[in-house]
């Protein structure tokens, strides 16, 4: 593992991979902190990926300080789930070629989950890999996308189906960007927060549900707590499984029906953690059938997800033959049968194909919204 001091000594959270370890950096203003950002910067050349949102907040100031140490690009690509495509990805290689950016060129990604992951699969691609770090600047990039090494783009009829495992140099969750995040994305944002308390710390889960109007009122002290719970929980599964090889796929619960969500209303429709709030209940539904969790646990799942100002039910929108069929096209899916993460009482949750198709059916029918 490399020296700590290389990590940074205020890191709040380290992810820990051997030689491939970084910092993740928690707290408030961190952006107006130009040497924490300048110490992972390696060589003498910074490119910033923003979107059309969040720079005109925070990318052009951030360019003009990182400026006074740096050689600083700034790309600003179109705001959406829908520009999350090979097509945008291009518009990055485009400037890092007329730029003729090198090897110790650092991107830097400065936004949400969309701009995390495309930005490090540009970073994982571009000479064969350079250098970047992430800024998320929203609550669910802040707890889950940012951190772990997932990147990749959405292909039209799956979700995140093109990328690579590709790690950053460090994180830099500044809890001040939240101030500017609309109502809807925190709320999207807390579905990821709920997912590790369901699947893993049910103590974090107690928490949750008690400091719920406190989260939802962007309390700083109970943000800084739900990020950096959320992160360490990320941090140790990632530790111990960084390529999905088995553990790590427990952090997909709901996202096999979140996903087919996404893609059947078209991407940006709902946000992600729109989908994967109603993805949760409708797992938490599978797992009562297969009596795994007890009535009580399932009416409990609802309730959060719906304190969080989620849905609790697919879209009335969507029928269901064409949402179980686009299940079909989840990651998880070998030898053509379809594996889902389910709870096994809450704070445990397990990958298994045991789920009759029948009861499947069920649950879709059970969870589906009906129409207006």
């Amino acid at each position: 593992m490399p020296d700590s001091a290389a990590l940074g000594p205020d890191a709040s959270l380290v992810v820990d991979l051997g030689d491939r370890s970084y910092p993740i950096y928690i707290g408030a203003n961190l952006l107006d902190n130009t040497a924490l950002l300048v110490r992972h910067i390696p060589g003498d050349r910074a490119v910033i990926v923003s979107n059309t949102t969040v720079a005109p907040l925070y990318a052009q100031a951030l360019q003009r300080q990182l400026s006074a140490f740096k050689q600083v690009k700034l790309v600003v690509l179109p705001d959406g789930e829908r520009y999350k495509s090979l097509e945008t990805l291009s518009q990055i290689f485009d400037a890092l070629v007329a730029d003729q950016c090198d090897r110790q060129t650092t991107l830097i990604a400065l936004g949400g989950g969309v701009i995390g992951d495309i930005t490090g699969f540009a970073a994982a691609c571009y000479q064969r890999g350079v250098p970047f770090i992430q800024i998320p600047t929203t609550l669910l990039s802040q707890v889950d996308s940012s951190v772990g090494g997932k990147t990749g783009v959405n292909h039209p009829q799956a979700k995140n189906m093109i990328g690579a495992f590709y790690q950053p140099r460090c994180v830099i969750a500044d809890i001040h960007t939240l101030n500017t995040l609309p109502d809807r994305e925190l709320s999207a944002g807390l579905a990821e927060v709920i997912k590790y308390g369901l699947l893993w710390d049910v103590d974090f889960l107690d928490w949750i549900e008690e400091n719920m109007a406190k989260l939802r009122r962007r309390d700083a002290d109970a943000l800084h707590h739900a990020i950096t719970r959320s992160c360490a929980i990320k941090a140790d599964i990632v530790h111990q499984d960084e390529r999905e090889g088995g553990l790590r796929a427990l952090l997909n619960l709901g996202h096999t029906f979140g996903h087919a969500i996404e893609a059947g209303m078209g991407y940006g429709v709902w946000l992600h953690g729109e989908a994967v709030g109603a993805g949760m209940c409708m797992a938490a539904d599978l797992s009562h059938r297969l009596e795994w969790i007890n009535a009580a646990d399932l009416a409990r799942v609802y309730r959060i997800v719906a304190a969080a100002g989620l849905p609790t039910q697919s879209p009335a929108e969507l029928d269901i033959d064409t949402l179980r069929a686009l299940m079909d096209s989840d990651k998880k899916v070998q030898s053509g049968r379809l594996r889902l993460v389910l709870l096994h009482g809450l704070g445990s949750a397990l990958v298994t194909d045991k789920a009759a198709e029948s009861q499947l059916q069920d649950t879709l029918r059970a969870t589906h919204a009906l129409p207006a």
